[in-house]
């Protein structure tokens, strides 16, 4: 979880796809969308997959809705009947998804995502504990490593620890802590959450 992959590597398994004739499907439902401080995650190796899959914040968390893009040579393969969709057509839920998308665009959101992810990520790396091992992430989509094992307990506990405090993280293994904050947060309440966590972390 939470392991980027290195500059090159989405392009070089595209090239892999392309030798072989498969096609490249980026599920980019947790990571797109501004998320990792660019539009989509892929726009990091500036790789262009055959098949874009998005959902969560395409609505902006106001109606469930999600979508695949593609080519035209890709998706008209598929006939009537051959796919359905849960959320997919409904004509509210797809004008909500497209203000959602402006808001991003209109408002910055990947910019903020990438100047707040980096801020959060220097705080914690800051913190003087020997209870977290790694600080990783992009944008704001970010990890904490803790020490302990995958089957271990600690990252539950510090997220039970955090809830109390006012701050929610969702524990992904026993020594890892996801933190995803809203798009639109500001320097001030990143500084807030280090600092809770930085208080919660000297309790153990």
């Amino acid at each position: 979880m939470m392991s980027f992959s290195t500059p090159t590597a989405t392009t070089q398994v595209k090239a892999l796809c392309q030798k072989y004739n498969v096609l490249l499907i980026a599920d980019e439902v947790q990571t797109g969308l501004c998320r990792t401080g660019k539009m989509l995650a892929v726009d990091w190796d500036g790789c262009k997959p055959d098949v874009l899959i998005l959902g969560k914040a395409l609505s902006g968390g106001v109606l469930p809705v999600s979508a695949v893009l593609s080519s035209h040579e890709v998706i008209l393969t598929i006939k009537p009947g051959e796919h359905g969709s849960t959320y997919g057509g409904n004509p509210l839920a797809c004008r909500v998804a497209m203000a959602a998308l402006n808001v991003l665009k209109d408002e910055n959101m990947a910019e903020n995502s990438l100047v707040m992810g980096e801020r959060l990520r220097a705080g914690l790396a800051a913190i003087d504990t020997d209870l977290i091992t790694t600080v990783r992430g992009r944008g704001l989509l970010s990890a904490i490593v803790v020490d302990d094992t995958e089957e271990g307990s600690l990252a539950m506990d510090i997220c039970m620890q955090l809830k109390d405090a006012g701050l929610l993280a969702k524990p992904t293994h026993g020594n890892i802590i996801r933190l995803a904050p809203p798009l639109c947060i500001n320097a001030e309440q990143i500084d807030q959450a280090v600092g809770i966590i930085d208080g919660v972390c000297r309790r153990f």
